[in-house]
């Protein structure tokens, strides 16, 4: 009987640790011995967790049409715009980042009190209240606090990176003030590793270039992601297990 309990306990621990890893742990089963597979070709609009941008607009303006005028508002050029304008158009998102950040903080505080506090009178009850307390006790006298607390503390931060590439992105949402919300994706796989560039934002017509181009550092709201999948990611990152322990335990 006991040794049906422990083969019990022991199937409801790996029962525990595959829930805990989530579907992605069957996946990976069936990808061993394979390169991670690319994403399918999607409609940003339709793939799972979009949501719409809803920013603050300013109050519409009326457009004048001037006859027989070979000026458009919004044209760099008196030929028809090639800039991405509409829905569904492609815009090249030259992302340039680069960032350095070196911060040091120290701490130290102090602090003491102390606290007393009795009655010598009390409606004539102060006898009442020192019978009832330990022999000796004075009611001018009942408490006495004291208390010292002393904080330390100091920490840097010596951060650099950069990161320059070019991504295609694509216009899925134009907003009522003429801002357009873009959203781009790009997977490169190399062996057994997938790297994943990602990018969404808001952009002024503009601020895109006659090539049709934007920099990263003029997306409002960016969102910009890089980071991989595969086998070096698996093992650069930790266990499931430790990552448990971790958020359990964080002592």
């Amino acid at each position: 009987m006991s040794q049906f309990k422990s083969i019990y306990r022991l199937l409801l621990i790996i029962g525990l640790a595959v829930g805990l890893s989530g579907c992605n742990f069957f996946t990976r089963l069936a990808n061993i011995g394979s390169e991670p597979p690319l994403s399918k070709i999607e409609n940003p609009v339709a793939q799972q967790g979009y949501q719409p941008v809803s920013m603050p607009m300013p109050r519409p303006e009326p457009v004048l049409q001037q006859a027989n005028s070979l000026w458009r508002p919004g044209s760099k050029a008196f030929f028809k715009d090639q800039r991405a304008n509409q829905v569904g158009d492609i815009v090249t998102v030259m992302v340039e980042i680069e960032d350095k950040a070196t911060l040091n903080n120290s701490t130290d505080t102090t602090r003491a009190s102390s606290e007393s506090a009795g009655f010598a009178g009390l409606f004539g009850l102060e006898t009442q209240v020192t019978k009832v307390l330990p022999e000796g006790t004075s009611s001018a006298d009942l408490i006495d606090l004291g208390s010292d607390h002393s904080v330390s503390g100091s920490g840097a931060v010596n951060r650099n990176e950069t990161i320059n590439m070019e991504i295609a992105a694509i216009v899925t949402q134009i907003l009522p003030n003429g801002n357009m919300v873009i959203v781009g994706r790009q997977e490169v796989r190399v062996n057994f590793e997938s790297r994943d560039l990602s990018v969404t934002g808001v952009v002024r017509p503009e601020d895109i270039t006659s090539a049709n181009t934007i920099e990263s550092s003029k997306i409002a709201e960016a969102r910009i992601a890089y980071g991989g999948r595969g086998h070096l990611t698996d093992v650069q990152q930790g266990r499931y297990g430790q990552q448990l322990f971790d958020i359990i335990f964080p002592f």
